[in-house]
């Protein structure tokens, strides 16, 4: 296993992170936990030195999973990180409720309390709820040793929650296609040059960047890609590699489902280093990203120019799951259409989950077509059309191709 320095704190982290919400399950959906515990040792084994989970994963199992997990004394050979689920958080009280919720469910302390998935409604609510100072007064208790975030906003809003605190770490999404997305490149840099240690979610794009057997043959270009390059890499390894080729990146966490991908996941780590890629490794990176850009039917850049819609639509999420759809095609409608399904449908449930939650996204039945976004499009997306036919696709069930020609 390769370690590097978790940014400032003084300590080296496997390259390698074990990230516990995708754990194996069976039939019925119900995690394997036998199997689940013996991944996460091997991982463990292997070098692996950081494990991450939070409050929600796995419906509240992920936790409970890694305090058995851990037992043995395999606790004592990681850095633990969880976090506090701040989509339940109303009042200060909740703070020490699910904190020692979750040190119960994990049979130990975490090393390391991240405020989750933060965004700007919720940096209003940690300054409202003065959130800062319950976590330095628990740390202080020795509930946990370091303090961060993990987020899920633009870049603008990403700066301003990373300069308001003097944090200790923090978790970004980050891979070759989100170079421009959330955080993205010019995020991870500003985390580089403030010298905090970066933790990287999503390198393989929840298994997007990830293609094997019958899916690759299915995407053709990215196979002929693959095959002229002189250096041959499973596609998952090459997502893996341009993550840990950026210097700033401190633990890269991979949400491992079966003991193949332990194997393979701690393969790669050994085979990492960073600013380590060729600049012809580097030209087949961006030519696998121009690939996937080509499958997405509508040619959205999640710019937000758009925004604020007047009527509430989250435009480029709308076209984001249409193009989740188009990629994978019915195979994934379940999950992708229950995820548009959190969106709101009216305007009168998004006005009463605003109060409520704070943060709602609104569904392409908010549309009425009203054109003002037009305008602002640079890439001249027929964004009402497109919205009718978003309707059609995940409300009435039609399938993309009959839908978008």
């Amino acid at each position: 296993m390769k370690y590097r320095k978790f940014g400032s704190l003084g300590w080296d982290v496997s390259v390698l992170g074990f990230g516990a919400m995708r754990f194996p399950l069976d039939s019925r959906g119900k995690i394997e936990e036998e199997e689940s515990i013996k991944m996460i040792r091997h991982a463990i084994d292997g070098g692996v030195n950081y494990i991450d989970t939070a409050y929600p994963y796995h419906g509240g199992k992920s936790e409970i999973i890694l305090g058995k997990a851990l037992q043995d004394g395999y606790r004592e050979k990681v850095h633990l990180t969880t976090k506090l689920p701040m989509f339940l958080i109303k009042k200060e009280s909740d703070f020490d409720k699910f904190l020692n919720r979750q040190i119960k469910r994990l049979q130990t302390n975490p090393d390391i309390y991240l405020f989750h998935g933060m965004n700007q409604h919720l940096l209003e609510l940690v300054k409202k709820l003065d959130l800062i100072k319950k976590m330095e007064d628990a740390r202080a208790n020795g509930s946990f040793k370091y303090i961060g975030f993990s987020f899920h906003d633009t870049i603008e809003v990403f700066k301003e929650i990373l300069d308001y605190y003097n944090w200790d770490c923090c978790q970004i999404q980050f891979n070759y296609l989100d170079i421009d997305y959330q955080a993205g490149m010019e995020g991870l840099k500003y985390v580089g040059k403030k010298n905090i240690a970066l933790i990287v979610m999503e390198p393989i794009r929840g298994g997007k960047l990830a293609l094997t057997g019958e899916q690759l043959y299915e995407k053709t270009e990215m196979k002929e890609i693959l095959e002229k390059s002189k250096v041959k890499r499973t596609m998952a390894d090459w997502a893996l590699q341009y993550v840990w080729n950026q210097p700033e990146v401190s633990v890269v966490l991979s949400g491992m489902s079966n003991m193949q991908q332990v194997m393979e996941n701690l393969e790669s780590a050994n085979n990492s280093g960073m600013n380590s890629l060729t600049e012809d490794e580097l030209i087949t990176i961006n030519e696998l990203r121009e690939a996937y850009r080509k499958y997405n039917i509508i040619s959205c850049t999640s710019c937000k120019y758009c925004l604020p819609c007047p009527n509430n639509v989250t435009i480029p999420s709308v076209f984001g799951f249409v193009n989740e759809l188009a990629y994978w095609g019915e195979k994934r409608r379940k999950m992708i259409g229950a995820f548009y399904g959190r969106m709101a449908k009216t305007s009168e449930d998004y006005e009463r989950r605003k109060i409520q939650e704070g943060e709602v996204e609104g569904s392409a039945g908010l549309c009425t077509e009203c054109g003002e976004c037009l305008e602002k499009c640079p890439q001249q997306i027929d964004i009402p059309e497109m919205m009718k036919k978003a309707k059609v696709v995940f409300n009435n069930g039609q399938e993309i191709s009959e839908t978008f020609n």
